[in-house]
């Protein structure tokens, strides 16, 4: 009873956590949702150094990073089941270290494929079956229901913002460096594995048990998974991440475009890709986020992604000539703008739909695992319509635009599964079947602590009867 009382104690609810607090909370989840994977992607910003440091052909690349893609796909399901099990501050501080160590291991360059596989899927293991649930889940916790959005897409601001500062750290080293590469990406590495290894540290000491985040009754089974498998609301809203989020990384094909189809200089095309990538999400996702908190996440999906389409179609019919590298440039800064304001708060249409947080974490990994299935293909899909269409080392325009009405085609699904989901949702309100419900307020909080704290009395006061009754 006593360990029972203390565990209770030591929980905090919504209104006990503190604004500060939840915001530093809100600002770990948001850093470390780019720094913790920084080194599972680390060719998007070092190709070339890294596969000389490490000594590997293009062939062995790309299977050293698709076994972790691979182990990832493989822990996205459970990753939400376990977001539902355990505690964040576990999940958090044990995702942070076991990731911080594999990266320090990864930092000294070793060259045995052996070894690179091994820690790449166990980046897979740490990043993804540990981890990947706490950011939503975090976010989810220290907002009230109809602060989400909102917030989620703060998130995504800071997202950026980090990200910004890391690509600008990882090009100062570089520079630093000079001609020595292998050093620069062992010390980048280094970095990240020191910072990662801080905001472990920093997970266990302030993020505290949330009231609620693990489900009563304990013990670990596919419950959660069956009652977000039963939810069309999971469904649709995963149909509708797969295509924002296939669009979303499917932007960054404009990067080649501008180098190999416009002729634009490697310098300029580093620093549009880099704020379209992460700068502009520092805006994007504030900025979609207030627009989906005061209309509907699905509201603002829909426009996001038909604006995108619109966008990408301008780059389709402009002439593929050098004339066209500024205009192509803002355009490609206004799709960033759209695809990463959309991918921001596209997992708000859970809230939007009312899916309980007792099987939020499962409808996460649901989301996750069909969501981010484009991993698995597009590159591939892409990639040979590109070697299909080159002369040499130049691919031709005629395979960019291919991709580019794919790309069209994405958005427009994407923006016609939102509607679904929002005629869905219009519906089940009108038969009364879903009703927005405010969010607890703090006498709320305080009458069910008063109730909780009597019914302990009298439990309490119960079984000491009993024993004096079995004395007697």
């Amino acid at each position: 009873m006593e360990a029972s009382k203390l565990s209770e104690v030591a929980e905090k609810t919504y209104e006990q956590i503190g604004n500060g607090r939840r915001w530093f909370i809100l600002i770990l989840a948001s850093i470390g949702s780019v720094i913790i994977y920084a080194p599972a992607y680390l060719k998007a910003v070092f190709y070339t150094p890294l596969q000389q440091a490490l000594g590997l052909d293009n062939t062995q690349m790309g299977a050293v990073f698709g076994s972790y893609a691979i182990a990832a796909l493989i822990c996205y399901l459970p990753s939400g089941i376990i977001a539902d099990k355990v505690r964040m501050r576990t999940l958090s501080s044990v995702g942070f270290i076991s990731t911080a160590v594999l990266v320090g291991i990864y930092a000294t360059l070793p060259k045995s494929l052996v070894v690179l596989y091994l820690v790449f899927i166990g980046m897979g293991i740490t990043t993804i079956f540990i981890w990947w649930g706490v950011r939503y889940k975090l976010v989810r916790l220290v907002s009230l229901e109809s602060e989400y959005p909102r917030r989620i897409g703060l998130s995504y601001g800071i997202y950026g913002l980090a990200g910004l500062l890391i690509t600008l750290i990882a090009t100062g080293i570089v520079a630093i460096v000079g001609t020595n590469m292998k050093l620069g990406v062992s010390v980048y590495l280094w970095f990240l594995a020191v910072v990662i290894l801080i905001l472990g540290i920093l997970s266990w000491l302030l993020i505290p048990k949330f009231a609620g985040e693990i489900k009563p009754g304990g013990g670990f089974n596919l419950s959660e998974f069956v009652q977000a498998v039963k939810n069309p609301v999971v469904w649709i809203a995963a149909l509708s991440v797969f295509f924002v989020y296939f669009f979303y990384t499917g932007v960054t094909y404009t990067t080649p475009y501008m180098t190999q189809v416009l002729g634009a200089g490697i310098v300029v095309t580093t620093i549009v890709s880099a704020v379209r990538t992460y700068g502009i999400t520092v805006l994007s996702g504030p900025i979609f986020g207030a627009i989906a908190n005061k209309l509907k996440p699905s509201i603002t999906i829909i426009a996001g992604s038909i604006l995108f389409a619109v966008g990408v179609l301008l780059i389709r019919i402009l002439p593929g000539t050098a004339a066209m590298v500024v205009i192509v440039a803002i355009i490609m800064i206004v799709l960033g703008f759209l695809a990463n304001g959309a991918f921001a708060v596209v997992s708000a249409q859970l809230t939007e739909g009312k899916v309980p947080v007792g099987y939020f974490g499962a409808a996460t990994g649901l989301l996750s695992i069909i969501g981010f299935l484009p991993d698995t293909f597009s590159s591939t899909w892409f990639g040979s319509i590109m070697d299909k269409n080159k002369t040499g080392d130049t691919v031709s325009i005629v395979a960019y635009q291919q991709i580019f009405w794919i790309l069209i085609a994405a958005a427009i699904i994407a923006a016609v599964v939102s509607l679904l989901l929002w005629l869905y949702l219009k519906g089940k309100k009108a038969k009364g079947e879903l009703v927005d419900e405010p969010d607890a307020t703090l006498a709320d909080v305080k009458a069910a602590k008063v109730d909780a704290e009597a019914a302990v009395k009298d439990a309490e006061a119960a079984a000491d009867k009993a024993a004096k009754a079995v004395k007697k």
